[in-house]
């Protein structure tokens, strides 16, 4: 049985991994951490290559090591120091290169590739040991043929069951994105997380969104063919994606912890607070260098139908225009993470307490999910499903530094005492 086992091998997963290996008395051979993908960070890794990610958003201190200004020595000992872009009233931010390459370098130095599983989690539910620990299902195999009373060490590589005494959920979105009612049944029309192929050229692109992905993927198009960029009301600016303050306990205990866990306050206050769907003045300078120099057109308004004609896909807008091209392609979003069936299934089988469409109801000070009967559980939460507790910039690698302060020190005071 393991001390831990961590569910999600993205940026908030592998964080937390090494804070709980060097803020706590775990061993490494206590903890575990799953994740389906064949590496640490690669839906990360996907999605930032398919869209045209050249620069995070986030500010250089703000990064998968658990040194704040890790990654700027790591640049300075590498003479990648150009590679910190400047942003006017905000610290550098790193190019995506310069961050994933001190990500490989923090998982290599911290061995956190071999407490990697490559295994998807599938359920998770109690221990029949009556200890209090769990059981996660994976896909795996069909188990380490020993009962869940038993004790089989850690050694359960073979199987598909894994037994723990704490839990933490640290999944995204789990490859679920928003695709409006009119791209229904519309083959040519794909999310750009979900089946767009970047690397096969057309001659033509229609990009629907107004966001920084949709910005960021239009941009990196039209490099190489032409591209119409529709967002819904035009772009709004801003530079980071909530108010920097949101990274202080303070401000989140005084500003969200006052109205009630789970609260319609608390997922409104979250969602006030978050600048989605907005873009950063840099890219947005690019937007327009693109558009003056007619590789890009824009074209404002919903779109009211598509369909495909002759081997293209044709848009009917609602102000009464339209635009035809060889593809069409979606930059809107995730679906909600509360919403998510994994997460249905965990709360259903653990009989665990939610609030606000889905919120989990978490204790503010260890990020524990509560039980029906307000109870803390051995489950823990970090990234976006913890929003109602982190705050707006939850999902962020700064929510993750956050959460896993509180997770840290959490799961080392649950840890079983051991008699001199």
């Amino acid at each position: 049985m393991y001390d831990c086992v961590i569910v999600g091998g993205g940026v908030h997963g592998t964080y937390c991994c090494q804070r709980l290996l060097e803020d706590t008395a775990l061993e490494r051979e206590d903890l575990l951490l799953v994740d389906p993908h064949d590496r640490l960070l690669a839906s990360f890794r996907r999605k930032a290559a398919v869209c045209g990610m050249a620069e995070l958003r986030s500010t250089f201190v703000q990064h998968v090591g658990t040194e704040p200004f890790g990654l700027e020595s790591f640049a300075e000992s590498c003479g990648r120091e150009g590679e910190l872009r400047p942003t006017p009233g905000y610290p550098p931010r790193p190019t995506l290169s310069l961050f994933l390459d001190f990500a490989d370098y923090v998982i290599e130095r911290k061995g956190l590739a071999d407490r990697h599983r490559r295994a998807a989690v599938e359920s998770i539910r109690r221990s029949a040991a009556g200890d209090g620990s769990l059981v996660l299902e994976t896909d795996a195999g069909d188990g380490d043929g020993a009962e869940d009373g038993g004790e089989t060490g850690n050694d359960d590589s073979s199987g598909g069951r894994i037994r723990t005494r704490t839990c933490v959920l640290a999944i995204g979105h789990g490859g679920r994105y928003r695709y409006p009612p009119w791209a229904d049944g519309v083959d040519a029309i794909t999310h750009v997380w979900d089946g767009f192929d970047s690397e096969r050229r057309a001659e033509e692109t229609v990009v629907v969104g107004g966001g920084i992905t949709a910005v960021q993927l239009a941009t990196a198009l039209a490099e190489r063919e032409r591209v119409t960029l529709c967002p819904r009301d035009g772009f709004e600016e801003a530079t980071i994606e909530a108010d920097p303050r949101w990274i202080n306990w303070n401000h989140i205990e005084k500003h969200l912890h006052r109205h009630p866990p789970g609260s319609r306050a608390r997922a409104e206050t979250v969602s006030e607070a978050r600048n989605d769907g907005t873009v950063p003045p840099r890219l947005l300078e690019r937007l327009e260098r693109a558009v003056d120099g007619g590789d890009l057109a824009v074209r404002t308004g919903d779109v009211r139908s598509a369909r495909e004609i002759d081997d293209r896909v044709r848009l009917l807008l609602e102000s009464g225009g339209c635009r035809s091209a060889e593809r069409a392609v979606l930059a809107t979003g995730f679906a909600p993470v509360f919403e998510h069936p994994f997460v249905d299934r965990v709360a259903a089988s653990l009989d665990l307490e939610r609030g606000y469409r889905g919120m989990p109801v978490l204790d503010d000070e260890t990020l524990a999910w509560r039980d029906a009967t307000g109870s803390e559980t051995p489950l823990f939460v970090t990234g976006a499903l913890a929003a109602g507790t982190v705050g707006p910039l939850a999902g962020n690698v700064a929510g993750a530094r956050r959460a896993a302060d509180r997770i840290a020190r959490a799961i080392e005071a649950r840890r079983p005492t051991v008699p001199a």
